[in-house]
């Protein structure tokens, strides 16, 4: 039977993203094939992280039985679970529940975007300041529309004047929605105030990490 390696379940506010400040109720997948420089979960892909082994069934169990109707599914890099498609597809033809799927942007999103019952994205675009911006897949930016959010973190101005390249080249403005989020700690979030004050950079938004204001930015399970 098909199962899940699941490393962390929870119920917290989404930090970020078009539903921050909402409830959810989070499935953390174990694995990634990117390394950023400022990764905050890596501890999700090492080899020996712990976790449990779980269907699709006793995923949605735990789901239902949260009481929750926001469903955050995340990682490491969630999509490169064996199967993971039937799981997506297991909690989007639920009628109760509203799927969002982070991932970072290296993964062709086209299978799961093509579901009757559509999740909605967060995308990771990977900036230089990550040392990963090579591993994008840019094809799968076009299929995101209006409910989806393209999430830009960015470690210095350096990666915020790319970022505003990269909102030209893939035509996002207008078509999804743009979030400028700072890697915690590294670039003040006044200075992205004042670099999308001085471009004019309307239809942007900067969000910061909510969960790492609450809590300790290093915190599991928030």
């Amino acid at each position: 039977m098909q199962t899940y390696r699941v490393v962390e379940k929870f119920i917290s506010i989404n930090g970020e993203g078009s539903r921050a400040g909402e409830l959810s109720v989070f499935i953390r997948l174990a694995g990634c094939n990117l390394c950023c420089s400022y990764c905050d979960t890596a501890w999700a892909w090492e080899s020996d992280c712990p976790g449990e082994d779980m269907t699709a069934a006793e995923i949605l169990a735990y789901i239902h039985a949260s009481g929750i109707r926001n469903v955050t599914l995340t990682g490491g890099e969630p999509l490169l679970s064996a199967n993971v498609l039937k799981l997506v597809q297991a909690i989007t033809a639920d009628p109760e529940l509203s799927l969002e799927i982070e991932t970072n942007g290296s993964i062709d999103i086209a299978p799961f975007a093509a579901l009757p019952d559509r999740p909605v994205f967060t995308l990771d675009y990977k900036l230089p300041g990550s040392g990963m911006e090579n591993k994008m897949h840019r094809p799968s930016f076009a299929l995101l529309g209006a409910a989806d959010v393209v999430k830009f973190v960015c470690a210095d101005l350096a990666d915020m004047t790319r970022a505003v390249e990269v909102i030209n080249e893939l035509a996002l403005a207008g078509r999804v929605q743009i979030y400028f989020s700072p890697v915690f700690g590294t670039i003040d979030p006044s200075d992205m105030v004042d670099f999308m004050r001085a471009r004019r950079l309307n239809g942007v938004r900067l969000q910061l990490q909510l969960h790492k204001f609450i809590w300790p930015p290093d915190m599991r399970g928030v």
